[in-house]
């Protein structure tokens, strides 16, 4: 019989457990090596440096500085990686949720290996002040980089959908977050959330000229593109990726963004996907089991088409969100970021128990 998802130990875990293992198994065979037996520190003494390998067992750690490698995202030795994770809500309403005692929770009892921070542009976000949300962006980065978890800066702009229309605040921010991070490998930048309603062609020149303000601060980060109709390659505004395709940003070292919500985008876009990914370097950096407002009833079926698509393509992906607001789609039931008890079981809504199981 299989072993249900929850029961299974995450892959964090397993390579913690592997760590130990191997440290266990060297240790053992150095207490029965006939050369050096008197020097040899009994197999029991080997807990301690195991549980220390165990600490450095992170996602950093085993794939290092990422780039884009053809269609798919790669580790520093070229391996192909697939980061799993969570996106924040948006800060300036759940700065709370985001503390060093709920990231401990997403990084070693869910074994996430990314956590995307959502600065949110408008919505009282960093437009009413760019020093405290740029602190509070810097904040969460340090404390996600001590877990060993990569990080997606998000400018998560929404209302007006048009890129441009914060251009002048996009740079600031990525200039300021890239001044602090750019010397860490383990941020990649996202630089439009979700475009709506402008064409493709004004996304595009708006990356190529954000591009390069990233690149000045951190020359080999990846960076994450929005495209059309709320980052669903168009399809939501009738069009579909060869838009993208037929005209691509002209940078080095780019990933395209596709969001999804399982109960409200189904065939079409599932197959835009499917067809964009193998043409063009994808990255899901939002989707939700729910309906496209983040709440409604969850479709673990549908979403689950999602994720095995992801996995076949090995497409990166974060789920929308950590955090304990009201709608469905928040993992923690309301109330959870004010108690703290992050790590309780019965604080999760079903979407939350759904996600943990597919992250680890």
């Amino acid at each position: 019989m299989a072993t249900p998802l929850s029961a299974r130990p995450s892959r964090r875990r397993r390579a913690l457990l592997a760590a130990a293992g191997l440290l266990a198994v060297c240790a053992a065979t150095a207490v029965t090596a006939p050369t050096a037996p008197a020097a040899t520190a009994p197999a029991t003494a080997a807990t301690p440096g195991a549980a220390q390998a165990a600490a450095e067992v992170s996602p950093l750690a085993q794939y290092g500085a990422l780039e884009v490698c053809g269609t798919t995202l790669c580790g520093e030795n070229g391996q192909p990686v697939q980061l799993r994770g969570m996106s924040t809500h948006g800060t300036q309403w759940f700065e709370h949720c985001v503390t060093p005692a709920s990231l401990d929770v997403l990084a070693n009892d869910w074994g996430a290996d990314v956590l995307r921070v959502s600065t949110y542009v408008q919505e009282d976000g960093y437009e009413t002040d760019p020093e405290y949300f740029t602190d509070l962006a810097s904040r969460i980065i340090d404390q996600a980089t001590e877990r060993g978890m990569y990080v997606i800066v998000d400018w998560h702009m929404l209302s007006p959908g048009d890129p441009n229309a914060n251009t002048d605040l996009a740079k600031r921010f990525f200039t300021d977050i890239t001044a602090r991070h750019g010397d860490q490998d383990n941020l990649l930048y996202e630089i439009a959330n979700e475009p709506s309603g402008v064409p493709w062609s004004s996304i595009k020149s708006y990356a190529e000229e954000m591009v390069p303000v990233v690149r000045a601060g951190d020359p080999d980060a990846v960076v994450l593109v929005g495209t059309r109709a709320w980052s669903s390659l168009g399809v939501s505004e009738g069009s579909d990726e060869s838009e993208v395709v037929a005209d691509p940003v002209n940078a080095d070292n780019i990933m395209y963004t596709f969001h999804f919500y399982a109960a409200s985008h189904q065939d079409a876009y599932l197959a835009a996907l499917s067809r964009a990914a193998d043409q063009l370097p994808m990255f899901v950096t939002e989707f939700g089991t729910q309906e496209y407002t983040g709440d409604g009833p969850d479709d673990f079926a549908s979403a689950q088409r999602y994720l095995d698509l992801l996995a076949e393509k090995n497409i990166s992906w974060t789920n929308w969100n950590y955090s304990d607001d009201f709608r469905t789609g928040a993992v923690f039931e309301t109330g959870t970021c004010s108690s703290g008890n992050w790590a309780d079981p019965g604080a999760l809504k079903e979407a939350g128990v759904w996600i943990r199981d597919r992250i680890g």
